[in-house]
C-alpha cells in the first residue's frame, strides 16, 4: 500500500472530517493500494491531552542552554556568572551548561 497525500484540516478533501472531529483533527491521509484497487481515507485524532515535560536525563549534561533571568534577580545573576554563565547581549539571555542549570535550580527559566 502507498501513502499519497497527507492533508491538514482546511484543506479541500477534509471539510466533512473538520466538521466531524473538529480541533482532534491532526491529518488526512490517502492511501492507495494498487493491488486491491482502493483508495483509503484515514485520520489521525488526538484522543488525550495531559501535560507532559521531558526527562531531565535525556538532555546531554554539556549542552549549552539558554536562560532568561529577571533583571532584579541579581543574586541568581552573579551564581549563573560564578559557574562561567555567559551573557549573550544580542538575545539577551545567559548561556551554560544544562549541568549548571540543573545544579543551581534555575530549569523554570530556560527558553524554548
Amino acid at each position: 500500500m502507498k501513502k499519497c497525500r497527507k492533508l491538514q484540516p482546511g484543506q479541500p478533501g477534509t471539510k466533512k472530517l473538520v466538521a466531524r472531529y473538529g480541533e482532534d483533527l491532526l491529518c488526512v491521509r490517502y492511501r492507495y493500494d494498487p493491488e486491491g484497487k482502493r483508495r483509503l481515507k484515514t485520520v489521525e485524532l488526538i484522543v488525550e491531552e495531559t501535560p507532559w515535560q521531558p526527562a531531565a536525563g535525556k538532555i546531554p549534561l554539556a549542552q549549552i542552554m539558554r536562560i532568561w533571568l529577571p533583571y532584579d534577580e541579581l543574586e541568581l545573576q552573579r551564581q549563573v556568572e560564578a559557574v562561567c554563565g555567559k551573557w549573550n547581549p544580542q538575545q539577551k539571555v545567559w548561556e551554560l551548561p544544562y549541568r549548571e542549570v540543573l545544579e543551581l535550580g534555575l530549569t523554570d527559566y530556560i527558553m524554548e
